[in-house]
C-alpha cells in the first residue's frame, strides 16, 4: 500500500467520479457523485480533502465474474498491483496488493467508515473487507493514496487508504438473483431481497446472501465462502438518517501449497499437497519417512513439496450502527459504533514431529512432539479477536471554508496460539478432518500469546475556496496506539520462550496533510498534495509477519532498542486534462519511507515453512519511492473507448542492511516484490444491448531477495469479458415475472494462459541467493490458468 495517484481514465463503465468529503464525514451531501452520462470510468487522484481519491463505481466491478474481489477491478489502475492464486481473488492467504510501493499492510481500509484493520491474512485488528460484505453489495470504492486522509480511522495508512461504501436498500421492492458457473466446478450464487419504503418515514432494508465454492485449479479439495449481510435505513426528516449494518460468513478454503523459483522452473506448475487425492494419507505418510511418488524423482526439497493438507477456515460477526444528523443547515454530526469478533484456525499436516529420518512409530528420543510417536501432526493454528469501537465527527461550512474535526477509540484484544494434534499412526484410523473442531484430540501448545491493544486518533482538517476554481485544504491527525503482548507459552522441544510482558506505544501528535487543487483553465486541472502518517506496531502469531513481538524473548531483546513505528511523507502533484475525446493525466510523486520493519529470512527448506524459527523482523531503515503514472484515453466515436498507462516506479533501500553479522549491499536496490515499470491497456466498446472489454497488463521483474540478485521474470496477463443486457422482460407462460434488469455474461481470466508467479513473499525474503536462498524459498503462490465463467443476473 503505498502512495500517491494522477489521475486515470479507463473507459469501461458508467462510472464518473468526483471528489467525496471526509470519510468520517460522509452524508447524504457530500457522498462522491455518480453522474449519469456516456459509460466512462474516471478514475483521478484528486489531491482535495485529506488526500488524493480516486472512486470506482458497481458498474465497474459489475464487468468481473460475480463474486471477484473488488481489488482486481482496482489493479486496472496505474500503479496498482493486485495478486491472486485463485482467479476471483478470493483466497485470503494469497491476496496481496501493492500501491506505488507500499504493500496492503500500510493501507487503511474501512467499510462505510468502520475500520476493517490491516487487509491482511491472519488480520489481527479486522477482517478481509471480502469478508465483511459480498462484493455485489459495494456500491463503490473511494481509494486515497498518499499517506491517506486524516479522518480515516486507521493506524495504518501510510500509503493510503480504501473505503468500501455499501448499497443502500432500494426505494421500490425487488431482489436479485444471480447465479455463475466456471471453470474447476465454480458455483456461486447471489440472492438478495429489497423491502423498498416500509411506511411513510421511508424506513428500507434489505437482506442477501452468497455462496461460493468451487475446485481448486490443481491438487485436489475445493474453496467455500458463504455470507449474509443485512442493512437498515431510517430516514429523519430530509437530510439526516440513522443506518446499520450487519455481515455474518464463514470461510473455509483448502490452500494451494507454497511454491519456490526452483519448482517452477524445473517441475511445472502441478505439485501441490496430497489432501483430496487417491491415496492422500498413505502418500503423505510415506513422504514422511522420505519414500515420495515417483514422479517427485529429481525434486529439490520433496520433504516439502506436499504436506497432507493446508487450509484455512474463519468465522466473523462484524456490524455497526450510524447516525448521520444534520444539526442545522451547516454543522453535522456523524456517530458510529461497531462491534466485531472472529474465530478461526488454520492448518498444516507437519511432518517433521521426528527428528529421525525414516522410523515409525518415531522412537522417544527423537519425538518432538511427544503425542503418539506418530511421524506427522496436525498443526492447528488458532487466532481469534474481539475489538469494539466508535467514531464521532463534526463538519461545519461557514463563508467559503469546510470545517472537519473527529475522534475515533477502538479496544481490540487479540489471541493467537498453535496447537499439535495426534494424528494417527498407519492402520489405526483416518487423519483428522483439517476443518473439524479437534475436540477431544489429544494435543499439547506449541506456543501462544495474547495481545491488547487501545487506539486513539484525533483529526481537524480545513478546506478553503478562495476561488470557484481553487480548493486548499489544511488538516492533521494525531495517533496514540498502544499494545500490550503476555499470556506467552512455548512447547520447549520445538519453540524458543516467545517474547511477553512488553509494551510498546505509538504516538503522533501532529501528522499534516496539504493539498491544492486549482482548475486553472477549462478542461485543465493541476494538483499538489503533501502528507505524513505513521503505522503503529503490527502483531501477528510467532514469527507470521513483521511485528516486533512475535518473535522471541531473545529477539526481542536483541532489537528492542531499534525499534521505531514505520513513517511516511509523500509528495505528490500532477496534471489533467479531461473531454469527451480525451483524458489523460500525468501524476508524480516521492515518498520518504523511514524505520521501515521487515521480516528476514535466514533459512528455507527441512520445514522452514512450518516453524520459520530463524526468522527475525528488524529496522531495516528507510526507503525512498520515486516515480510517475502516465495514462491517456481515446474515444474517437461514441461506445469505444482505448485506455493505455504505464507507470515507473523506482523504489530503493536507503541503507545497507546488516543482520547476523552480516552486511548485506542492498543500498540502491529495488524494493521486493513490487515491479519497476507496469503498462496497462483497456479496449472497451458498447453497442446497443452489447458491451465488450479485452484489457491487458505487463508487470516487470520482481525482487525476490533484498539484494536484488534473484528476480521473478515479467510476464503478461489479459482478461476478456463480454455481457447482454435486456431490460423490462416479463418470464414465464402467463408473463407472470417483470424482470427490470437481466443480465447475461461470460468472462475469460488469463486469456493467454500465461504461467506466472503471483504472491510473492508470504512466508518472507531471504537476504540474498547465496547457495540457493531465493530459488529454494518456499514463498510463492503460483497465479491460476485459464479459465472461463459464464453468468446471469436478474434484478426483479
Amino acid at each position: 500500500m503505498r502512495s500517491h495517484f494522477p489521475l486515470t481514465w479507463l473507459s469501461l463503465s458508467s462510472i464518473s467520479l468526483v471528489i467525496a468529503s471526509s470519510a468520517c464525514a460522509d452524508t447524504p451531501h457530500h457522498h462522491a457523485a455518480i453522474l449519469a452520462g456516456h459509460e466512462t470510468l474516471s478514475v483521478r487522484a484528486h489531491p482535495v480533502r485529506r488526500g488524493t481519491q480516486e472512486v470506482l463505481s458497481h458498474k465497474l466491478m459489475e464487468q468481473q465474474v460475480p463474486g471477484t474481489n473488488p481489488l482486481k477491478t482496482l489493479a486496472q489502475l496505474p500503479g496498482v498491483q493486485f495478486q491472486s492464486d485463485d482467479p476471483q481473488g478470493l483466497d485470503t492467504y494469497s491476496n496481496q496488493l501493492y500501491i506505488h510501493g507500499f504493500t496492503q499492510n500500510d493501507i487503511g481500509t474501512t467499510l462505510d467508515g468502520i475500520p476493517l484493520g490491516e487487509p491482511t491474512f491472519r488480520n489481527y485488528n479486522g477482517l478481509s473487507a471480502l469478508q465483511a460484505i459480498s462484493s455485489e453489495n459495494v456500491e463503490r470504492l473511494d481509494v486515497t493514496q498518499s499517506a491517506g486522509a486524516e479522518s480515516t480511522p486507521s493506524t495504518n495508512n501510510l500509503g493510503g487508504s480504501i473505503n468500501y461504501i455499501s448499497a443502500n436498500p432500494k426505494e421500490k421492492t425487488g431482489g436479485t438473483v444471480s447465479q455463475t458457473f466456471g471453470s474447476n466446478a465454480l458455483f456461486h450464487s447471489f440472492f438478495r431481497v429489497d423491502s423498498g419504503h416500509l411506511n411513510d418515514t421511508g424506513t428500507k432494508f434489505f437482506v442477501s446472501y452468497m455462496r461460493n465454492q468451487g475446485e481448486k485449479w490443481k491438487g485436489g479439495g475445493d474453496q467455500f465462502v458463504q455470507q449474509v449481510n443485512a442493512k437498515l435505513v431510517q430516514p429523519i426528516n430530509q437530510h439526516s438518517q440513522i443506518s446499520a449494518f450487519f455481515d455474518w460468513d464463514a470461510l473455509q478454503m483448502v490452500n494451494y501449497q507454497d511454491y519456490t523459483p526452483n519448482w517452477l522452473k524445473n517441475n511445472g506448475t502441478k505439485l501441490d499437497n496430497f489432501y483430496g487425492t487417491p491415496n492422500a494419507w498413505s502418500n503423505a505418510y510415506n513422504a514422511s519417512q522420505g519414500i515420495f511418488p515417483s514422479s517427485y524423482k529429481g525434486i529439490n526439497d520433496p520433504k516439502d513439496v506436499s504436506y497432507y493438507d493446508s487450509t484455512a477456515s474463519s468465522s466473523d460477526l462484524f456490524g455497526g450502527i450510524t447516525a448521520d444528523l444534520a444539526l442545522t443547515n451547516k454543522l453535522r454530526w456523524k456517530t458510529t459504533f461497531y462491534g466485531h469478533e472472529e474465530t478461526g484456525h488454520g492448518t498444516y499436516a507437519n511432518p517433521y514431529a521426528c527428528r529421525d529420518a525414516s522410523a515409525s512409530p518415531c522412537p522417544a528420543q527423537d519425538d518432538t512432539i511427544q503425542l503418539n510417536g506418530s511421524r506427522i501432526f496436525e498443526q492447528v493454528r488458532k487466532p481469534a479477536l474481539e475489538r469494539f469501537g466508535g467514531i464521532t465527527s463534526l463538519n461545519y461550512h461557514i463563508a467559503h471554508h469546510a470545517l472537519s474535526a473527529g475522534l475515533w477509540y477502538e479496544n481490540n484484544h487479540y489471541t493467537s496460539y498453535e496447537y499439535a494434534y495426534q494424528q494417527p499412526l498407519p492402520g489405526q484410523g483416518a487423519p483428522l478432518n483439517p476443518f473439524g473442531s479437534f475436540k477431544n484430540v489429544p494435543s499439547r501448545t506449541l506456543w501462544g500469546q495474547e495481545y491488547n491493544t487501545n487506539s486513539f486518533t484525533a483529526f481537524v482538517g480545513d478546506t478553503y475556496h478562495p476561488l470557484p476554481s481553487l480548493e486548499i485544504h489544511a488538516g492533521f491527525k494525531s495517533l496514540l496506539n498502544t499494545t500490550r503482548v503476555g499470556h506467552a507459552t512455548n512447547w520447549s522441544l520445538r519453540f524458543p520462550s516467545l517474547a511477553t510482558g512488553e509494551s510498546l506505544t505509538t504516538a503522533k501528535a501532529f501528522l499534516p496533510h496539504i493539498s491544492l487543487d486549482w482548475h486553472f483553465l477549462h478542461r485543465h486541472e493541476l494538483f499538489v498534495d503533501i502528507s505524513e502518517n505513521v503505522h503503529a506496531y503490527p502483531q501477528s502469531g510467532y514469527n507470521s509477519s513483521n511485528s516486533p513481538f512475535a518473535v522471541s524473548q531473545a529477539a526481542y531483546n536483541a532489537t528492542r532498542n531499534t525499534l521505531k513505528p514505520e513513517t511516511a511523507w509523500t509528495f505528490a502533484g500532477g496534471y489533467r486534462y479531461t473531454s469527451p475525446q480525451l483524458q489523460g493525466s500525468l501524476y508524480l510523486y516521492r515518498t520518504n519511507f523511514n524505520n521501515r520493519l521487515q521480516q528476514i529470512l535466514a533459512n528455507t527448506g527441512a520445514g522452514a515453512l512450518l516453524t520459520n524459527n530463524t526468522t527475525t523482523v528488524q529496522n531495516v531503515g528507510g526507503v525512498t519511492m520515486n516515480g510517475v503514472d502516465a495514462s491517456v484515453t481515446v474515444s474517437p466515436i461514441e461506445g469505444l473507448s482505448l485506455f493505455n498507462s504505464i507507470s515507473y516506479s523506482h523504489s530503493t533501500y536507503d541503507q545497507n542492511i546488516r543482520s547476523d553479522s552480516t552486511t548485506y549491499a542492498t543500498r540502491g536496490q529495488q524494493v521486493v516484490a513490487y515491479p519497476r515499470f507496469m503498462y496497462k491497456a483497456r479496449l472497451a466498446y458498447e453497442w446497443h444491448h452489447w458491451q465488450a472489454f479485452v484489457d491487458a497488463q505487463y508487470y516487470g521483474r520482481r525482487s525476490f531477495s533484498y539484494t536484488g540478485d534473484f528476480k521473478l521474470p515479467s510476464y503478461w496477463m489479459s482478461d476478456l469479458g463480454l455481457s447482454y443486457t435486456l431490460h423490462d422482460v416479463s418470464l414465464g407462460a402467463l408473463k407472470a415475472v417483470s424482470v427490470h434488469r437481466l443480465v447475461f455474461s461470460f468472462n475469460i481470466y488469463n486469456l493467454a494462459n500465461v504461467k506466472y508467479a503471483s504472491t510473492m513473499g508470504q512466508n518472507g525474503f531471504t537476504m540474498n541467493n547465496a547457495g540457493g536462498a531465493a530459488l529454494n524459498n518456499q514463498s510463492i503462490l503460483l497465479g491460476n490458468p485459464r479459465q472461463f465463467f459464464g453468468s446471469v443476473r436478474a434484478e426483479f
